[in-house]
């Protein structure tokens, strides 16, 4: 257990950030899948770049990898310019 004060409150702020992120993770791989699961064009263009902006916002915080972020990015945009 830690005895500093800082290493109490870094243990906090880790927690703090993990959740965030967790959050911020799932609901953007939800959104890919309600992306990849629509079958109607103007849906999909409507939520690809809410997506891909959620995407951006995960890989300028390093939650996700910037080329996994380009590579999915590009695949939807493939999938949405398919239908």
């Amino acid at each position: 257990m830690a005895n500093h004060k800082s290493a109490k409150k870094r243990i906090r702020q880790t927690e703090v950030r993990r959740l965030r992120n967790r959050y911020q993770h799932k609901t953007t791989r939800n959104a890919i899948k309600a992306l990849r699961n629509t079958s109607e064009k103007e849906a999909a263009e409507k939520l690809l770049p809410k997506v891909s902006s959620m995407l951006d916002k995960l890989a300028k915080k390093n939650i996700i990898h910037k080329n996994k972020a380009g590579n999915l990015k590009s695949s939807l945009t493939l999938h949405v310019n398919s239908l």
